[in-house]
C-alpha cells in the first residue's frame, strides 16, 4: 500500500482523498493549515491528518518523509512552497496549479530532484492537453489548435450567469494573469478576458475568452510547429463584460482580496455544475486540410455516497489517475513529466481516469463497494 501526503483539505482536496481511499491502495497523509477543514474529512483508517503551516518548506519537509508522492491541493500562491518540501522530502510531486510562474519554478527543481515532478494535473491544464496533444499527433502538419474548458453552473440565476464551484482564488488568479499563447507560430502574451468568442454546443450558446494557465506546456511542445494554439474558459453570456468592469474598471485585480471577499458573499456556490471539454485541431492530413474535435461533458455525480460536483470529479479524478500511473511504472519515475508525455488511452482505462466517461460513475462505486 503507497504512503501519498495530500496538502490542502478544501473541495479537491478532500474529493483526492476520498478517492485514493476508496479502492484500499492508498494510505493518505493529509496536512492544512486549518484544523476545521481537516475535521470536516470523513473518518477513515487509511488516512491520518496534521495541522500545520504549510509555508515554511523545511518542517513541511519533515513531516513529508517517507512518503511515495505529495499531491499538492492547497492554493497556488503555496506550490513553490510544497514542490521545495517535497524535493527536500524525496518524495514524487503532482499539483493542479494554473500559475505559470510557479511551474517554471517547479521545472527548475526537477532538474536536481531524484524523484518525479508532475505539475498541472488537473482539468486544465492536465486533461485537456492531453486530449489535445493526442489530436495533435493526428495530423501530418498543424495548423491551429483550439482549447475550451468550462465548469458552469447548470442552472445560473444571477447576472454574473455564474456560480462558485472551484477555488475562488484561482479564478480570480487566471482572470489576471497574462495568457501564453502560439501566434503565426510565435509564443507570445495576450491579455486575459479579452478576444471573447461565442459559440453554441447542444443548442446553448457560450462565451470563451483568454484566461492564464490552461495550455500548461504546450506552448513550448508545439512553438514553431503550430500556426495557432490558444486557451479559453467557456462561460455563460456577459461574464466576461462583468468581470472587465470589477477588475478594470473597479480597479479590484490590484484588490484581489476585496473581490474575493465579494465574490464569496454574493455568489452561491453549487454542485449542480457542468464541466465542458472543447478541443479543436486543424490541419494536413496526407494533404487534404482536415478538422478533428473532441467534446465531452461531465456532470456532478454521487460518488460514495456524496454528491460530488463535476469541477471535483475532474479535477481530482484527474490527479489520481496519474498518480496511479506513476505507482503503476507507467511514467517515468524521475525529472521534469509533462502532461503530454502522458498517454490518453492509458488515462482513460485508469479507474480514475474513467470519470471522463458517461458510464464512470457507476462504475466507479461498483468497483469501490
Amino acid at each position: 500500500m503507497r504512503k501519498v501526503a495530500v496538502i490542502g483539505a478544501g473541495k479537491i482536496g478532500s474529493t483526492v482523498v476520498d478517492l485514493l481511499t476508496a479502492f484500499g491502495a492508498y494510505e493518505v497523509l493529509v496536512i492544512d493549515g486549518s484544523a476545521e477543514a481537516l475535521s470536516a474529512l470523513k473518518p477513515n483508517p487509511r488516512v491520518e491528518t496534521a495541522a500545520m503551516a504549510i509555508d515554511d518548506p523545511g518542517k513541511l519537509a519533515e513531516k513529508l518523509k517517507g512518503r511515495f508522492a505529495v499531491v499538492n491541493c492547497a492554493p497556488f500562491h503555496l506550490t513553490v512552497t510544497v514542490a521545495r518540501a517535497a524535493a527536500e522530502a524525496g518524495a514524487h510531486y503532482l499539483d493542479l496549479t494554473e500559475d505559470v510562474a510557479s511551474s517554471r519554478v517547479t521545472r527548475e527543481l526537477a532538474e536536481t530532484s531524484g524523484t518525479a515532478f508532475i505539475p498541472q494535473c488537473g482539468l486544465a491544464p492536465g486533461f485537456i492537453t492531453i486530449a489535445a496533444w493526442e489530436l495533435a499527433k493526428h495530423f501530418d502538419e498543424l495548423h491551429d489548435v483550439r482549447l475550451r474548458v468550462g465548469a458552469l453552473p447548470r442552472y445560473p440565476s444571477n447576472a454574473l450567469n455564474y456560480n462558485l464551484t472551484w477555488s475562488t482564488d484561482g479564478v480570480i488568479n487566471e482572470y489576471c494573469e497574462p495568457c501564453e499563447a502560439v501566434l503565426n507560430g510565435k509564443l507570445r502574451e495576450v491579455p486575459p478576458l479579452e478576444e471573447c468568442e461565442e459559440f453554441a454546443l447542444d443548442g446553448v450558446t457560450y462565451e470563451a475568452f483568454n484566461t492564464s494557465g490552461g495550455l500548461g506546456t504546450l506552448c513550448q511542445t508545439l512553438e514553431g510547429k503550430v500556426r495557432n494554439l490558444n486557451y479559453k474558459t467557456i462561460r455563460y453570456p456577459g461574464h466576461a463584460a462583468i468581470m472587465k468592469a470589477l477588475l478594470n474598471d473597479l480597479n479590484l485585480r490590484n484588490r484581489r482580496h476585496i473581490l474575493k471577499d465579494i465574490l464569496e458573499n454574493a455568489v452561491p456556490a453549487t454542485l449542480q455544475d457542468v464541466v465542458i471539454v472543447f478541443v479543436t485541431v486543424s490541419g494536413l492530413k496526407a494533404g487534404r486540410l482536415m478538422q478533428e474535435t473532441y467534446v465531452n461533458k461531465v456532470y456532478a455525480q454521487e460518488i460514495g455516497g456524496e454528491v460530488k460536483s463535476a469541477i471535483q470529479i475532474t479535477t481530482a479524478g484527474a490527479i489520481c489517475a496519474v498518480l496511479d500511473m506513476l505507482a503503476d511504472g507507467k511514467l517515468p519515475q524521475q525529472g521534469f513529466i509533462r502532461q503530454e508525455d502522458i498517454p490518453l488511452a492509458d488515462f482513460l482505462a485508469n479507474r480514475f481516469g474513467r470519470f471522463y466517461a458517461p458510464e464512470a460513475a457507476p462504475a466507479f462505486r461498483a468497483a469501490a463497494e
